[in-house]
């Protein structure tokens, strides 16, 4: 005796999400570090200035600089004037400017914002609909 198996053929919908909210709060943390360039840190062909030559905010040693996350980003003002971002790296050890056209004694400042602090939070559920499976045979 053959087997008979049933055929259906159908179609459905795709469940819908709507409504919701997610709130989402970005805290960043701004840093910044002084320090007066002297004759040593510039060199024959940029200026390094090691991380334990700046001060902090509170007047305070720095021991390493801060470590950039990929949201992070830092500014340098060498004698109150912004730099472009390309003329300067930054390591936990060191700033390295791209430049030796400079005098001892003035003030470079250095900034560093991290936005590594992010938090998102559904405040409202969304509603979510069932699919709808129609047998047409």
């Amino acid at each position: 005796m053959p087997v008979i198996k049933p055929v259906f053929t159908a179609v459905s919908t795709a469940p819908v999400a709507t409504g919701g909210v997610i709130t989402t709060a970005i805290t960043p943390d701004t840093s910044r570090y002084f320090v007066t360039l002297t004759a040593g840190m510039i060199g024959a062909t940029e200026t390094t200035i090691p991380a334990a030559s700046f001060v902090d905010d509170a007047n305070g040693p720095v021991a390493a600089l801060p470590t950039l996350a990929a949201s992070d980003y830092f500014n340098v003002y060498i004698n109150g004037v912004l730099q472009q971002a390309s003329l300067s790296t930054l390591t936990t050890a060191s700033l390295v400017l791209d430049t030796v056209d400079l005098t001892a004694g003035i003030p470079i400042q250095l900034e560093v914002a991290s936005f590594s602090t992010v938090a998102s939070n559904i405040t409202t559920q969304p509603t979510i609909s069932a699919p709808t499976i129609t047998i047409i045979t």
